[in-house]
């Protein structure tokens, strides 16, 4: 800082309207803002009540409800994913590219040093660049992902308008040797979304690499502890500084767990039950359901299913039409189907929860690192293929669930298998080594003193920007 004046440092952040692209930006603010930052939230009104709660209560965080434009056929009143179709998140992409005379008068008001976006506001750092602000591509996603996904060497050797299904099966040109060499053909297909226009608006993968192209320096969700060599890769890629905010480590849970759930919970030893869930926007079809449960029913221990559905579907009409017909009266008292919100951090801490099922989403797998809950991993779309190999090959910290090259198939015996490996054999060599590694990852991101150096490197890494 010229004069090595100590000057407020003002951040405006940007996220995607998405929850879970959202939670990451909150958890920075609060890390920053510990460390003097002030803090420009942007969010359309209708999430201000939900996300308000998670940021810190003494903190210079301020948050400023922001307008999304009409669109034809984008509900208005819908301000978040949650609630919208495959279609309607186009339409948000079209909308958030019409926001941009808005977010340039804010910003013209604001006058901050640092605008922090996610990659679908692509315009962010042509727009900062003529008011003389500093722009930071924050990636929510691992740095497995982004390496395989949205680097220019993607099309390297790629002569059609967009990657096949066998580019994308295997990893771009001069990707690192790692335990993790290929895609099935299932996960190669689901990838391809990321490569296609919709109503003439530029691609995931075009908005990602202009936002990197362009701006001053990328933020990664990672640490060279866990993601080195595709770190570094990320860096050799776009020739400019990319900056690690580590894990981002959830806070320990605040609040009792709810009575109902601890009673249901205590009725079982110790580390014996399966707590499965998905996340709030990630949805099982019904073959994919059905093996699920049934597959957990079938490891003869006790487990917590929670299942959620697309917006408007009721729930149990959902199970009682797609589960086995007595199945629910078959599991009383060994298992719970759930759907809804649920206290996840408490339940996952709580002493009777041993392993973990989830969609390789990167914020659940923290949680269960965390905690002594033994990984399955099931991973359904996108980057949650990618995450899924990190923490079952390069880490060695949990199971991937078997499933068939051409479809994503996964049986009830597949589960169950799964689940055995962490929690019935327990001493075979696979096992010990995935209970031993998991504990050297819960002991790293549990360390306080290592989680805060990297924030603090991060922060004085931004000051030298200035």
């Amino acid at each position: 800082m010229a004069g090595g004046e100590a000057k407020e440092i003002h951040a405006v952040m940007f996220p995607y309207f998405a929850f879970g692209h959202i939670s990451p930006f909150i958890q920075l603010s609060n890390k920053l803002s510990l460390h003097g930052f002030r803090i420009s939230f942007l969010t359309p009104p209708g999430n201000v009540s939900r996300i308000k709660s998670s940021f810190l209560v003494t903190s210079t965080i301020q948050i400023i409800p922001i307008q999304i434009p009409k669109v034809q056929g984008l509900p208005p009143h819908l301000h978040n994913t949650s609630e919208m179709t495959p279609a309607m998140h186009e339409l948000l992409k079209e909308a958030l590219d019409l926001m941009q005379p808005q977010i340039k008068t804010l910003l013209s008001e604001l006058r901050p040093q640092f605008v922090f976006f996610h990659f679908a506001h692509h315009w962010v750092p042509k727009l900062c660049s003529q008011l003389g602000i500093k722009t930071i591509a924050f990636s929510v996603f691992s740095a497995i992902s982004g390496a395989y996904i949205t680097v220019p060497a993607r099309f390297i050797g790629v002569e059609t308008e967009e990657p096949t299904v066998d580019d994308l099966k295997k990893p771009p040109c001069g990707y690192p040797q790692t335990s993790f060499t290929s895609l099935k053909a299932f996960q190669a297909q689901d990838l391809s979304y990321v490569y296609k226009s919709f109503n003439g608006r530029p691609a995931v993968y075009h908005r990602a690499v202009d936002g990197f192209n362009s701006c001053s320096a990328i933020l990664l969700k990672s640490c060279n502890e866990m993601e080195g060599p595709y770190v570094d890769f990320i860096k050799t890629q776009y020739q400019k500084p990319v900056l690690l905010t580590g894990p981002l480590t959830p806070d320990p849970p605040s609040g009792v767990l709810d009575e109902k759930w601890a009673t249901w919970l205590a009725q079982h030893p110790p580390k014996s039950v399966i707590f499965c869930s998905f996340g709030s926007e990630t949805f099982l079809k019904d073959d994919q359901l059905k093996e699920l449960a049934t597959g957990l029913e079938l490891t003869g221990l006790p487990f917590f299913l929670v299942v959620n559905f697309p917006g408007g579907m009721e729930a149990r009409a959902e199970l009682d039409r797609v589960l086995p017909k007595g199945f629910m009266e078959a599991i009383k008292g060994r298992g719970v189907v759930h759907s809804g919100w649920v206290q996840q951090q408490l339940i996952l801490a709580h002493e009777s929860v041993g392993c973990c099922i989830c969609h390789s989403g990167f914020s659940s797998i923290m949680e269960a690192l965390m905690n002594d809950c033994q990984l399955v991993l099931l991973p359904l779309k996108g980057d949650q293929f990618l995450n899924s190999k990190l923490v079952a090959g390069d880490m060695k910290a949990g199971v991937e669930v078997s499933r068939r090259e051409e479809d994503g198939y996964f049986s009830k015996e597949n589960i169950k298998e799964a689940v055995e490996t962490v929690m019935v054999d327990v001493d075979k060599e696979t096992g010990v080594s995935i209970r031993q590694n998991h504990m050297k990852w819960k002991d790293f991101l549990l360390n306080a003193e290592i989680q805060d150096k990297l924030i603090s490197n991060l922060v004085e890494q931004l000051k030298a920007m200035l």
